[in-house]
């Protein structure tokens, strides 16, 4: 960095007064009445005169005369000498007032020659050590510029910081930097801080010249050139006329281009109203240098700012494709599922003994599909006027008699040969119309599928449930509807195999008279047979293992499991453990790779796999990229954990696919089987979590599955289940806080806050239950309740406003606002009473959505309030794009300014505020819990606050006060 010589060309406030009193000083030395001039000339100091008291102007004229070399008119008592030292011209002129002896006349003179030269020396050393200061305040200053453009700081902090650096260069209370675009003809204001000037600066508007034609500004920067000195004179050297719009004149007006490749691209600006001359030519070529090397940290930010842009927007192109990909794989997974059960109807339709047991394997396909626990198949009698039932399992009717023919649902389905999908209200619609009449428990929604033979319906397979918890979806009458295409072949198999049953039993009776016949019958028949089992044996690999990987799939899987947990029972049988693999980060082979490379590499995958482990142990392959290993004989948990280990260490080495070389890795669960398993999917759910773990945890490593963890899956599971019994008893009601006016501590407003009457623990707060919630998707039935609840409230006390909470997820919804509105409108209460919490997590997912919603709650009266401000991404875009009626300032920064973090927590509180201001915005306070915070938030210029100082949360009969119109 060069950085230029700052050496002050004239002398410094200590070097001036120094240079006054010489005269003086050396007039004491002298009888009382003496004069003394003293003049000089310095190339550093510059030219200058110093007069005793008594001296006169005819004594400085002499002093002029021997400086100029000329040699003046003498009294006869006056001492004169004339000197050079260190490029220094010196004259000296004194007047003793009385006649000296000549020896006392020469010592007087050698005494006042060395004062001046050691006064001038000093003088010197002080202006240059004064020149070194500046230096290195300039060297620092455009350190910390510099610095700037790389810190992790928005445009108009860091344009703040460069003001504060330049104000310990110069005077710059008044102080602003414009860019300027010679193609488009516009300048945009990027930082302005003035005095004097109310005007507030856009950074982001483009203002054209045309709209500018008395500003000084753009005349300065038009003529290419800096300027300095009062603002009015600067106008009629440029030919600008006075115009008040661009501010007041100021006594010293100071403005540099900045350049770039020799053309202008903006300026900076400093001015003075009060002092004129305030501004020197030394300060106009430091602001010059300084201007330069903030114009390139302008440029970096900009680049840096424009570069996070583009990886916001790739980022987002990112998590669209993945968002597409993960739909693709739900639709994939649902695909595998549904061929594992046609594969297990086919097979079942070859190896099921008797019909009855065929009925009951079919249940069991279709419950893995859908929740099918109450289910039957009717079937019409041969003579078609009967309906029979030779299959039905049901919580309420577990006894389904023949009978003849009616108007039930089953029957409905037959006459019509459609599916029936049926909730109560469309039971109550059929019933009306004729079409139907009830038949044993009222179900709360019913699906049937017709069997065909032929296309004629013969049949109907219903699934049914008697909770509002459990319902039926289009794609299960969808599912269900294929699924029974393929139990219509499923069962003409069946009968014929019935049919062949009754026919072998025919021809043992006739095969003494036909026997000839019958041996020709029976060749072909066992020539069909045999193609038949071979066909069957084919059908049973073929849904017992992994087409890509030849491995056992999840089917054979849980098979054998079912089938090792069995045996745990006989006496000295070692227990075994389940690992459950899945490849880390295997979804960037397929994205980047293809997926052909993904499944090259998941066939060697299981090869290395099966041979980590022993012969007796077995892997299978789940689906993707997760594989499930069964360890026979396990001792302990360390031996799983070392064949874990084992199996990460030969995965782990490289290997080539696609012409590259990866290295591939893995994230292992593993779970070891105990006496309080049942089934072999509490195993293969156990071994899974502490795969999630393993994950969590790093990854290219294995976990095991523990007794904590298992009592966390438990306790979040009660709670689950407790919060859907509670939503049924409708155990949520609002407890409300006021918001007051802090300069009266009028109450404004409530805020409507959640709490769970639990039968056990009384009035629990969200924090106990809101994530269970939220991730199990019961917040928005939740949420609804608490609202026809707050509206309910709002319309037996008609004053004040109340905001409530509203949930990321009432954004995914688009009949949000509609919904909302239709319940303050069906409890006649005026919406420009409720208000809205949302924090920045709300606006994005799907930010046109969120604006639109809110546009049309505002539209309607219901005004949006940002909660938590400052905590999360806290983007000002926000605050342009969406209609914010207020901003909520987190607790946190409330709580701080009575703390260590007292003045970090103020300084965010008035930017907070003065951001709000700025844009039109009102302001809470929450968490005010002092009075020192109350006067403290009055005094910053917060209109309201929340807190425990002005009351708890309290339930509905508890929640009075004082209640004012809230300000529209």
């Amino acid at each position: 960095m060069n950085v230029p010589a700052v050496e002050a060309s004239a002398p410094g406030p200590e070097a001036h007064a120094g240079l006054a009193e010489l005269a003086t000083l050396l007039a004491r030395t002298l009888p009382a009445g003496a004069s003394v001039a003293v003049g000089w000339s310095d190339p550093l100091l510059g030219p200058g005169r110093s007069r005793s008291a008594t001296a006169t102007a005819a004594h400085a004229a002499a002093v002029d005369t021997l400086l100029a070399g000329e040699s003046p008119a003498a009294g006869a008592t006056d001492m004169r000498d004339t000197w050079t030292v260190d490029a220094t011209r010196v004259a000296l002129v004194a007047q003793p007032g009385r006649a000296l002896p000549a020896a006392l006349r020469k010592g007087w003179l050698t005494l006042a020659r060395s004062t001046i030269d050691a006064t001038f020396a000093s003088a010197r050393a002080q202006t240059r050590i004064e020149g070194l200061r500046k230096s290195e305040r300039l060297r620092q200053a455009l350190y910390e510029i510099a610095d700037l453009s790389g810190a992790s700081l928005d445009m108009q902090e860091m344009l703040a910081r460069i003001h504060a650096i330049v104000g310990t260069l110069m005077p710059a209370e008044n102080f602003y930097i414009v860019r300027y675009d010679d193609v488009r003809e516009t300048v945009r204001f990027l930082y302005f801080v003035d005095e004097r000037d109310p005007w507030r600066a856009d950074p982001d508007e483009e203002i054209p010249l045309a709209d500018m034609p008395n500003s000084l500004t753009v005349a300065m920067l038009r003529h290419g050139q800096p300027m300095l000195g009062p603002s009015a004179q600067i106008r009629r050297s440029l030919g600008v006329d006075k115009d008040p719009a661009h501010g007041p004149d100021s006594a010293d007006w100071l403005g540099v281009p900045m350049r770039r490749d020799g053309y202008v691209s903006g300026a900076i600006v400093v001015q003075s109203y009060d002092r004129p001359q305030r501004y020197t030519h030394e300060d106009r070529a430091l602001l010059e240098f300084v201007a330069q090397h903030i114009l390139t940290a302008l440029d970096r930010k900009s680049a840096q700012e424009d570069l996070e842009r583009r990886v916001d927007e790739r980022t987002r192109e990112l998590q669209h494709a993945n968002w597409v990909l993960e739909a693709e794989i739900v639709e994939r997974e649902r695909a595998e599922r549904l061929q594992r059960a046609l594969f297990r109807i086919s097979e079942l339709s070859i190896t099921a003994g008797s019909i009855e047991r065929f009925y009951a394997e079919v249940h069991g396909v279709i419950d893995e599909l859908l929740d099918a626990r109450n289910f039957y198949i009717a079937l019409l009698s041969d003579d078609g006027i009967r309906l029979e039932f030779p299959y039905s399992v049901d919580e309420r009717d577990p006894v389904r008699r023949p009978r003849r023919l009616g108007r039930g649902l089953t029957e409905y389905v037959i006459r019509t040969g459609q599916a029936l999908l049926v909730d109560r209200y469309g039971m109550a619609q059929l019933e009306n119309a004729g079409q139907m009449r009830g038949h044993g428990s009222l179900a709360h929604c019913w699906l049937g599928v017709p069997l065909s033979r032929e296309g004629t319906p013969i049949g109907v397979i219903a699934v049914q449930s008697y909770s509002a918890d459990i319902g039926f979806t289009p794609s299960d009458q969808e599912l269900l509807t294929f699924v029974g295409h393929h139990v219509d072949g499923a069962l003409a198999r069946k009968r014929a195999q019935e049919s062949l049953k009754a026919t072998h039993a025919e021809l043992e009776f006739r095969v003494e008279a036909r026997t000839r016949e019958l041996e020709q019958a029976n060749r072909e028949l066992r020539a069909q047979i045999g193609e038949r089992v071979r066909a069957q044996q084919r059908l049973t690999h073929q849904a017992r293992h992994d087409h890509l990987t030849g491995l056992p799939n999840r089917v054979f899987l849980l098979d054998r499991l079912d089938s090792m947990m069995l045996q745990m029972y006989e006496p000295g049988r070692l227990p075994f453990a389940v690992l459950f693999l899945d490849l880390d980060r295997f979804k960037l082979i397929n994205d980047s790779m293809g997926h052909a490379a993904g499944d090259a590499m998941l066939i060697e995958v299981g090869r290395r796999i099966r041979g980590a482990i022993a012969m007796e142990d077995m892997v299978a392959r789940l689906g993707g990229d997760e594989f499930a290993i069964v360890l026979e004989s396990v001792d302990d948990a360390d031996a799983a954990e070392a064949t874990a280990t084992r199996i990460l260490k030969k995965l782990g080495r490289s290997m080539w696919v696609a012409g590259r070389e990866l290295f591939p890795s893995a994230s292992i669960g593993i779970a070891l089987w105990q006496p309080r398993y049942r089934h072999a999917d509490e195993l293969l759910r156990d071994a899974d979590a502490a795969m999630y773990r393993a994950k969590a945890r790093g990854r290219d490593r294995s976990e095991r599955f523990d007794e904590e963890m298992r009592a966390e899956a438990m306790r979040l599971l009660d709670l689950e289940a407790d919060l859907r019994r509670a939503i049924q008893r409708e155990a949520f009601e609002p407890h409300f806080q006021p918001i007051v006016r802090l300069s009266d501590g009028v109450v404004v407003g409530h805020e409507a806050l959640l709490r769970w009457k639990h039968e056990l623990h009384g009035a629990l707060p969200p924090s106990e239950f809101l994530r269970v919630c939220e991730d199990s998707g019961l917040i928005e039935q939740v949420d609804w309740l608490l609202y026809q609840r707050v509206v309910a409230w709002m319309g037996r006390h008609p004053e004040g406003y109340v905001s409530i909470n509203v949930s990321p997820r009432h954004f995914h919804a688009d009949d949000f606002a509609e919904r909302l509105l239709r319940i303050i409108g069906e409890s006649r209460v005026d919406p420009h009473r409720l208000r809205i919490e949302i924090t920045e997590g709300a606006l994005l997912d799907d930010a046109p959505r969120a604006a639109r919603i809110l546009g049309t709650l505002r539209a309607e009266g219901v005004l949006a309030l940002l909660d938590d401000f400052g905590t999360g991404f806290s983007a000002l875009s926000y605050l342009h794009r969406f209609p914010i009626q207020a901003l909520k300032i987190d607790q946190s920064f409330i709580a701080g300014l009575s703390g260590e973090t007292h003045a970090e927590s103020l300084a965010l509180v008035r930017a907070i505020l003065a951001l709000a201001v700025t844009l039109g915005i009102d302001t809470i306070g929450e968490g005010v819990e002092t009075e020192h915070q109350r006067q403290l938030l009055t005094e910053l210029g917060c209109a309201y606050g929340q807190g425990y100082l002005f009351g708890r949360p309290a339930p509905p009969k508890e929640a009075r006060g004082k209640a004012a119109r809230s300000p529209a």
